[in-house]
């Protein structure tokens, strides 16, 4: 017998709360949508954003982004593949939250500052 592969959005969430942070929930989501909003870029700008990550993981993260509505992906047929990523209307939608979220984030780091440390 053949199982159907699960989706992400094969479980309910159980409040609105869950379901926005299963959208834009994940390590680089955010900061993807937050530079997408001024305007369209290509995946090695995104890559450079995502320090660390795998080009694997970047993919996932776009795509799953694409799949729920608020990025669009466009592919040029040139050699090499050129591949350009813009916001969607509900994407731009998230213009407020993005920035919100930018603000809180500027204050914490500012009170929580973190230890640097000095490699020889």
């Amino acid at each position: 017998m053949l199982t159907k592969k699960k989706k992400r959005w094969d479980d309910i969430p159980g409040c609105s709360l869950e379901a926005a942070l299963n959208v834009i929930g994940g390590k680089w989501k955010g900061v993807f949508l937050f530079h997408l909003l001024d305007g369209t870029m290509r995946f090695n700008e995104l890559s450079r954003l995502a320090r660390g990550a795998s080009p694997r993981l970047i993919v996932k993260q776009l795509r799953e982004l694409e799949e729920d509505g608020l990025v669009h992906r466009k592919v040029y047929a040139v050699v090499p593949p050129k591949v350009e990523y813009s916001l969607t209307e509900e994407g731009r939608s998230l213009h407020n939250i993005l920035h919100a979220l930018s603000e809180w984030g500027k204050i914490w780091v500012d009170n929580h500052p973190v230890e640097r440390v000095i490699k020889p």
